[in-house]
């Protein structure tokens, strides 16, 4: 779908090439990352669950899940916002983060269902895609949204003593957040795009310097 057209229903085919796309088992190597937590955790500025939410939804809302968000919008409306995308990365490893994983996924999306993608930003190949094959604008942005976050849950619990129930009980507080986020992201423009999360911004600037370390941001 393009802009102009009308919206697609979801189907259960969309619904499982979405689930597929943004599952964990996809291979956009998206276990490597950590967006900068793991120095926050090392700094001390997340200390439990809900300091970790508190991170997570500031980084929803006021950094890179609302800024992915108007991008993988405008991408899939046919907007040519591949080195927007790139600019916008605050540090060399968060550049790096959005550029491998978009990557990856161009390479195994081309390979599987033949789109014509060139790599790009995770959100906006992924935005892309989408739009090539016709998902569901809403339903799209709304599941990257709570796979982005999902992703660094699961960066916490091998960097924290989190476990398993806090860290989906985590997911399930957040979920509402990435739902109305992803709604608020069609509305949205380029002009929009603004971040505000400097600690999530910093800690990705510092973790390039950190040793020892697991994640590759």
């Amino acid at each position: 779908m393009r802009m102009g057209l009308p919206p697609n229903p979801m189907t259960t085919d969309h619904l499982l090439t979405l689930t597929q796309w943004l599952s964990p088992s996809y291979p956009v190597g998206s276990f490597a990352w950590s967006h900068g937590l793991e120095q926050a955790l090392a700094d001390g500025q997340i200390t439990d669950a809900a300091s970790l939410q508190d991170w997570l939804a500031v980084v929803l809302t006021l950094g890179t899940g609302r800024t992915d968000a108007i991008l993988l919008c405008a991408a899939y409306r046919g907007q040519d916002v591949a080195e927007l995308a790139s600019a916008l990365a605050p540090s060399r490893e968060r550049r790096m983060e959005t550029l491998q994983q978009g990557a990856a996924f161009a390479t195994i999306t081309r390979a599987v269902w033949g789109l014509t993608l060139t790599d790009a930003p995770y959100p906006v190949v992924v935005g892309q895609a989408a739009g090539l094959v016709g998902l569901p604008l809403e339903a799209t942005v709304r599941v990257y949204l709570f796979s982005f976050v999902s992703n660094l849950v699961q960066a916490a619990q091998r960097l924290m003593p989190l476990g398993q129930t806090k860290g989906q009980i985590l997911l399930a507080a957040l979920a509402p957040l990435c739902d109305s986020l992803g709604i608020q992201a069609l509305g949205l423009g380029l002009d929009d795009i603004g971040s505000a999360a400097f600690a999530a911004d910093i800690a990705a600037m510092r973790h390039e310097m950190q040793e020892p370390r697991i994640f590759r941001s």
